[in-house]
């Protein structure tokens, strides 16, 4: 079962930006840096839709335009050297999403226009002053994680009422898992759950972390959205969450990799809207005019199978809200 989610746009004029125009001077094919925080193998759901998204604009890659790729195959330190490289090859503008992934973009250029993908709260990270009016050369998409994955909390009590220790991943190398943390245990407290963070740094150290996870007894697993966690490494942890016999949240890729659950928006939509922005800019449009749109809608995934082989009875209730069930 699967309802269809949408982004709401915000709108706002749109000035000249005369460097991105020159993209679409006679002749000239535009080229798109893409900053990648994962691997084009692990990242291909979020690639597709974006090229789609070009394609509706009349865009194919290859044809009438071209994308210069840099991946930092979860390694945030390799980001700053990446988004300087594309700014020495000249690029029309660059895309890029993560906390880690846009800071290291704007870092690297107050010229070149840079669209983020999806990004948990630009203003909080220093990103942009401002949603509605971002300035510079910055615009994109938002979805304040911290709310997110603070629901997530909510949900994994819904599906086993005796819940009362939860552990955490946070990316130790993204600053925007300090307030992702603070708004969950509010919402931890207010549910009568202990939280137990794990600062990771890489897939290398799961398998302690888990066996951690087991030592201090915790019924669940809270998995977050960056990178580190997500389409890069969303199997090994829904295997070492299904081995430890935890409940586990995280994004959409979770349930689809064997989790429980998930909470958030539609990676894949967001990423093919990512696009629109790409094309006002390519057609002159100023960055700094065109406002940072923020997710209104969500999807709750639920994995029933993996549920069950917990051997958990999900409330009918939770089942109907689900926008999607996995069987």
């Amino acid at each position: 079962m699967k309802r269809r989610t949408f982004i709401t746009l915000l709108g706002g004029a749109a000035a000249a930006w005369p460097l991105a125009a020159g993209a679409q001077q006679a002749g000239k094919v535009p080229r798109i840096g893409f900053l990648g925080a994962a691997s084009p193998s692990t990242f291909a759901s979020r690639l597709e839709p974006f090229r789609l998204g070009l394609r509706d604009f009349g865009y194919v890659e290859g044809a009438n335009m071209t994308i210069e790729y840099r991946w930092a195959e979860g390694r945030y330190e390799r980001l700053p050297e990446l988004a300087a490289e594309l700014v020495r090859s000249n690029v029309d503008l660059i895309v890029t999403h993560t906390t880690p992934g846009s800071l290291a973009a704007k870092r690297a250029t107050t010229t070149i226009p840079i669209v983020i993908a999806l990004i948990g709260d630009p203003v909080a990270a220093g990103i942009v002053t401002n949603l509605a009016q971002p300035g510079g050369n910055i615009t994109g998409q938002s979805f304040f994680n911290p709310e997110l994955r603070a629901k997530r909390i909510e949900l994994l009590k819904e599906v086993m009422p005796r819940l009362t220790q939860v552990a955490v991943i946070l990316n130790a190398d993204n600053p925007s898992t300090g307030p992702e943390f603070q708004a969950m245990e509010a919402t931890a407290r207010s549910l009568n759950i202990n939280l137990l963070p794990f600062r990771l740094r890489g897939p290398s150290e799961f398998v302690s972390a888990f066996e951690k996870m087991e030592q201090a007894r915790v019924e669940a697993v809270e998995t977050g959205d960056d990178p580190l966690s997500t389409s890069l490494n969303a199997g090994a942890i829904a295997a070492l969450a299904a081995r430890g016999r935890l409940l586990s949240a995280g994004s959409e890729d979770i349930p689809r990799a064997g989790g429980t659950l998930s909470y958030g928006v539609d990676v894949a939509a967001t990423f093919r809207h990512t696009a629109v922005f790409v094309d006002k800019i390519l057609k002159g449009a100023n960055p700094a005019n065109l406002p940072i749109e923020q997710a209104s809608k969500f999807q709750f995934i639920l994995n029933l199978k993996a549920a069950k082989a917990l051997g958990l009875e999900v409330p009918t209730a939770t089942l109907l809200r689900a926008d999607e069930v996995i069987e």
